[in-house]
């Protein structure tokens, strides 16, 4: 159980700093968010193993043999980001991403133990300037097969574009070796238009999708000059946008 003292004092610290930053930086938020993040990380760091945030299974690394790694943006050490776990907003974590596993790998309070949060608890993080979210689509959707798991939030409007990072191990023998490696990290992207999600292969099928502005849309990336294959995330939220602007 949390230590009853110490979440009075976190609510009361809570409580305080909004009402001090509201009077004197009312128009200033990003003042009053640093000053509540401070006060959950130190909230957090106060009762070590008693968060919420530590419960998951212990994370193991993969055998050293292989070669590369299966992390995100082959950054094969933890790096400060932030989690929303179970609701509660998490700042300052020590983290990284799983590509091949699609796990949150978190060091525990110690900063020694490893472990991994449970994905169905996590509504969403950032790591590396990138926001991660955990989708979970209906299983009555037929628009196309999406898996429950995590996807890079490109855009996010009326529209929500998404991409999906993975790795995978494979394995290459010869008469005297077998190598183990990670593959290169591979994306696929998704488009979220009301309810459905649709898998993007290119320009086409994206703008197939947003077909009662096509005319204006192909209008808009001939303008901007937007080269979909040389830059897919930035074109399609880049369109999303002014697709958003269209219909408003």
């Amino acid at each position: 159980m949390i230590n009853k003292p110490l979440l009075c004092f976190f609510i009361v610290c809570l409580f305080l700093s909004d009402r001090a930053l509201s009077q004197t930086v009312t128009d200033d938020s990003t003042m009053q968010k640093i000053a509540v993040g401070h006060l959950v990380s130190t909230y957090n760091s106060s009762i070590g193993q008693m968060s919420r945030l530590y419960n998951g299974p212990e994370y193991e690394f993969y055998d050293p043999y292989i070669k590369s790694n299966a992390f995100f943006l082959d950054i094969n050490a933890f790096r400060p980001g932030s989690v929303n776990y179970d609701g509660i907003f998490y700042p300052n974590i020590a983290m990284m991403y799983d590509l091949n596993k699609d796990k949150v790998v978190v060091l525990l309070y110690n900063g020694f133990s490893k472990y991994s949060l449970l994905n169905s608890r996590v509504q969403s993080f950032d790591l590396l300037a990138h926001h991660f979210v955990y989708v979970a689509p209906d299983s009555l959707n037929k628009a196309a097969s999406i898996d429950t798991g995590f996807y890079d939030e490109v855009y996010r409007g009326n529209l929500q574009v998404l991409t999906r990072w993975s790795k995978s191990i494979q394995s290459i023998s010869t008469q005297t070796t077998l190598e183990t490696f990670f593959t290169a990290a591979s994306k696929n992207y998704f488009l979220k238009k009301g309810n459905n999600y649709y898998s993007i292969s290119g320009q086409s099928s994206f703008l197939k999708i947003l077909k009662d502005k096509k005319k204006e849309l192909q209008q808009y990336i001939k303008a901007n000059k937007i080269k979909f294959r040389d830059n897919p995330e930035l074109a399609m939220r880049m369109i999303a946008a002014e697709y958003d602007q269209l219909v408003r």
